[in-house]
């Protein structure tokens, strides 16, 4: 998911608005699940305009019940969902983004999930983390996606690489072999700077058991986020990893090129790469994460969320159900590949059987979710200042990351 930026000014102004408008619920029964009525639901991204087509077949078997489905765009959503929360006027299913769930919870503006409907062994434990928030639910895992290594099989032949690298230390090793065996510009892809360069980051501070927020305290300056960052920093002080990348960067061209034969991805890289370049078609790969103390992955995707304020609670609950559910996650996916949050949306086709596809399952079965906060844009902001500063050579990783600790320390809720 892509986050946008919004100021702290307005979400200051409008969380104060919001402790009078959205705290309690529509405090009645509601309308009934098999009443005539209209569900609203905002979706985002590519799911906003995929949702439309199900929601009519939805209506097909639900001959009651209209679903209006408004998309919109990952870079306006955190506005709106602002907006529209502290004017008590939310849809009654909203889409949630991992960052987002916790300070809409926190808010007052989100039903919590019944979890005698939903449970949580049903899902994904990371999926059903990140739509929780100070210890109850919020949000119905939709669809997952974490992080895996993408690299050209072909060039590896030629760098004398004979097996995808399993660890960190054999991933340097294969970085350097690309570009010094096999002709590649540079050894490995990952994020310098900007917005979200902590997705990158993720992959190798997870895997060094490390993380940002621990138990509701801030660890970002642990001695294995120090080693995460020493390591990934050294990709581009090595001159393995391109420093000055610009802001909407598409690697698969240089993918493609081979200019950078390795790449950590989420699923939809490989409906990309298929797409634009048959021409490598067999002659790239998937693998896990290398691992350092283990391999642990990112958890990304969103979460289904109903409205506090809705009237509309019990068909929402029926609709989240169809689309949560194991039936309508294989659906899903044939739709939009989006990989299923419902483990038993595995267990049949090409989710059970295909090769690739196992390997994001596995991942997903240790990938790791940052808990849910208010601030977590604020809070990842700063983890984004400190690899910037050590991927730029302007800081040490432990400085770098004690500036962030401070920093972080008082936003943690």
């Amino acid at each position: 998911m892509n986050r946008a930026a919004v100021t702290g000014s307005l979400a200051l102004t409008l969380a104060s608005a919001l402790t009078l408008t959205a705290c309690g619920g529509s405090g009645g029964a509601g309308v009934a699940a098999d009443a005539e009525q209209t569900l609203t639901v905002w979706a985002m991204g590519t799911e906003g305009e995929k949702l439309g087509d199900v929601a009519k077949e939805y209506e097909k078997t639900h001959s009651n019940i209209t679903v209006k489905v408004t998309p919109i765009g990952w870079d306006v959503a955190h506005q709106k969902l602002v907006a529209a929360a502290a004017a008590g006027k939310l849809p009654d299913v909203v889409q949630m983004g991992g960052t987002y769930l916790g300070e809409f919870a926190d808010m007052g503006v989100l039903e919590p999930v019944d979890t005698k409907t939903f449970k949580e062994d049903d899902f994904f434990p990371a999926a059903w983390e990140q739509g929780s928030y100070d210890g109850k639910a919020y949000g119905v895992p939709w669809y997952v996606d974490t992080r895996v290594l993408f690299y050209r099989t072909d060039l590896a032949a030629k760098a004398g690489i004979k097996k995808a690298p399993a660890t960190m230390a054999e991933l340097q090793s294969a970085a350097k072999a690309y570009q010094e065996k096999a002709g590649s510009k540079w050894g490995l892809s990952i994020q310098p700077r900007g917005l979200d360069t902590v997705q990158s980051f993720y992959p190798f501070l997870y895997s060094a058991g490390g993380g940002i927020i621990d138990d509701g305290k801030a660890v970002v300056n642990s001695s294995s986020a120090v080693k995460a960052l020493e390591n990934y920093g050294s990709f581009f002080s090595k001159g393995l990893s391109d420093k000055s990348v610009l802001p909407g960067y598409d690697v698969t061209k240089d993918f493609n090129t081979g200019s950078v034969p390795m790449f950590f991805g989420g699923p939809w890289f490989t409906s990309l790469l298929d797409e634009n370049y048959p021409d490598i078609k067999g002659k790239w790969a998937v693998a896990p994460v290398p691992a350092d103390q283990a391999s642990v992955s990112m958890a990304g995707g969103s979460s289904l969320a109903v409205s506090a304020d809705s009237d509309h609670k019990a068909a929402a609950k029926e609709f989240v159900s169809y689309l949560t559910g194991a039936e309508g996650q294989a659906d899903w996916f044939e739709r939009t590949k989006d990989l299923p949050a419902n483990t038993a949306a595995w267990k049949s086709g090409d989710l059970a059987t295909d090769p690739t596809l196992q390997i994001w399952r596995k991942q997903m079965d240790t990938a790791k979710s940052t808990p849910s906060q208010p601030k977590l844009t604020e809070i990842t902001s700063k983890v984004d200042a400190a690899i910037e500063s050590v991927t730029q050579g302007k800081s040490g990783a432990k400085a770098a990351l004690d500036k962030a600790q401070s920093e972080i320390e008082g936003l943690v809720q």
